[in-house]
């Protein structure tokens, strides 16, 4: 009997080993999982875009931009930004982070810095010097975002062989999803040059294929007129053309098609005009498509990272409101761009070799006079009036009205060297401005710095705000406006706060290592980075507290 277990004993020593051996073998044979990685990542931010108009515009759309990304790729169909505020560069740094102001520091696209007391710009940097512009707006960098981005980790994975280079409109809008480590972040400067420029933080000069796009003829040729596309009464998508609820351009009497921007360009910045049109956006992937043959992008075995972030969509929305004519004509000529950059991409780097995602960096609210006019509950908020209100009550309760040292983003900072030497006591005096506040009308919530500080909040506003709130940056006071109220013109959209006309956004991912498919479940923005991260195969971003989309990504 002894010897019938040893004998059991031996048998079953050798069967593992011989399926471990296998197991071993099967693994050794398998190809690299690095040479399956994409050779170049796109990331794609639409600024300004709400969900809805991935379907309120569909029938207006082509085969080959947003429909080529839903038909082959993965639609996550609840996507949200899970922190306030809703702005611009928190928004791109958020992305490609993947993670909330909390961590990353991008608390606005400006901030009263606590230490220096003054205003901040997100990527303003004196310590760099202009390339291809001698105009101060060359004068940027990401030195204020506190983290990496996934296109830093794949830098460091690749030991820095893999590009990346970043493009927009907007100055931000190129640099902070570039990250720390890319080769160049470029940004269109208008005014009377119509240049794309980079710092001193990338470059010394700009190279020659830059140098050869700006030389060429190709951003004034869209100084033309601004007309629909197709037939503006076929646009039943959007409002009436001529309404009270839009700006408009200077120098026209009535913000209605056509728009001819050669004339007007005169009273609205030269070249600054086209920000504000879709050409705009044409001119992001003129030069997108410039950089993926001047920079020889996915040509080699280490992926690259282009991020492609089209800002004149947000431009358009704050003039003329996310229901105009306006805004409708500018998605279909944008998806007809996209679809003109994924051909590109297609004949550069090879149609399964490059991934691409698309979002945005918020979305918009219906403009507040327009509902009004439909009896939907919606206001403004005069900002002068609430400063002068707020100032009466620090006088009438503490004498002095100069322990608010500044008010902006929705929060109030304290001197507190001046309330420590008046023998007061900080949480005291935040409370006291919070009961204040909340009774003002419009005001819906308000938070003192110290809750944000020492209660978790894992749902509701509350915790969109304690996302957003840095210790070391944001405010002593934190309040929210009521839905659809907004501190802005009585024209056009903005965005902001934490409701889903500014939180739900598109999230479309196609291309190599990508499933087809779709889903209601709820995602966040700052689940993008981990999962381009997993389908490199490479570090997450050292700060990144979002998650992996699994179903998003093919299991080999």
């Amino acid at each position: 009997m002894k010897n019938l277990v040893f004998l059991f004993v031996i048998c079953a020593f050798s069967f593992t080993g011989m399926a471990q051996n296998s197991a071993v073998g099967q693994n050794s044979s398998n190809k690299n999982p690095q040479f399956s990685k994409p050779k170049l990542v796109v990331g794609i931010v639409v600024d300004q875009m709400r969900y809805d108009y991935l379907l309120r515009f569909y029938n207006k759309y082509g085969e080959g931009g947003f429909k080529r990304m839903m038909n082959e790729g993965f639609n996550c169909k609840n996507n949200h930004f899970n922190y306030i505020p809703t702005k611009t560069a928190p928004g791109h740094a958020s992305v490609f982070t993947g993670t909330t102001p909390k961590y990353h520091g991008i608390i606005g696209n400006d901030w009263y810095d606590k230490e220096i007391k003054a205003d901040v710009y997100c990527a303003g940097d004196q310590n760099v010097v202009p390339v291809g512009t001698t105009s101060k707006a060359g004068k940027m960098s990401p030195h204020r975002m506190l983290a990496t981005t996934f296109a830093d980790e794949n830098k460091l994975f690749t030991q820095m062989r893999g590009k990346s280079i970043g493009i927009s409109i907007k100055d931000r809008g190129a640099i902070l999803p570039a990250g720390h480590t890319a080769n160049a972040a470029y940004w269109f400067y208008g005014k009377r040059e119509g240049n794309f420029i980079t710092s001193s933080f990338y470059l010394d000069e700009l190279p020659k294929w830059v140098k050869q796009f700006n030389s060429s003829k190709t951003v004034k040729s869209y100084l033309k007129d601004w007309n629909t596309l197709y037939d503006i009464d076929s646009y039943t998508e959007s409002g009436d053309d001529l309404n009270t609820f839009e700006e408009g351009f200077k120098g026209k009497e009535t913000a209605t098609f056509p728009y001819k921007l050669k004339k007007l360009s005169a009273h609205n910045g030269d070249f600054d005009i086209l920000k504000e049109t879709p050409f705009g956006n044409s001119i992001v992937a003129d030069f997108a498509i410039a950089a993926l043959k001047g920079e020889q992008l996915g040509k080699d075995d280490h992926t690259d990272v282009l991020t492609v972030s089209f800002s004149s969509t947000d431009y358009i929305g704050h003039n003329f409101g996310v229901n105009s004519k306006e805004i409708e004509d500018t998605y279909i000529r944008l998806d007809k761009d996209l679809e003109r950059l994924f051909k590109a991409l297609d004949a550069e780097v090879g149609a399964t070799n490059y991934t691409v995602f698309l979002t945005a960096d918020h979305a918009a609210v219906e403009v507040p006079s327009y509902l009004q006019s439909l009896k939907i509950p919606s206001g403004y908020v005069n900002a002068k009036d609430l400063k002068e209100a707020l100032n009466s009550f620090m006088v009438s309760t503490y004498g002095t009205s100069d322990l608010i040292e500044n008010i902006s983003n929705n929060q109030i900072f304290l001197d507190r060297k001046k309330i420590k030497e008046m023998d007061l006591n900080l949480g005291v005096v935040q409370e006291a401005i919070v009961n204040e506040i909340i009774a003002y009308k419009h005001v819906d919530k308000a938070y003192t710095g110290t809750t944000m500080v020492t209660t978790e909040f894992s749902k509701g506003v509350e915790g969109l705000l304690q996302n957003g709130y840095n210790q070391k940056r944001s405010g002593d006071v934190l309040f929210v406006f009521s839905p659809a109220t907004i501190s802005y013109n009585k024209t056009g959209s903005t965005h902001g706060s934490g409701f889903n006309y500014d939180t739900h956004v598109p999230l479309l991912f196609f291309g190599s290592g990508i499933a087809h498919g779709e889903t209601l479940q709820k995602t966040s923005i700052t689940d993008i980075a981990p999962t381009i991260s997993a389908l490199l195969g490479i570090g997450l971003p050292n700060a990144a507290t979002g998650n992996t989309l699994e179903f998003v990504l093919l299991n080999d």
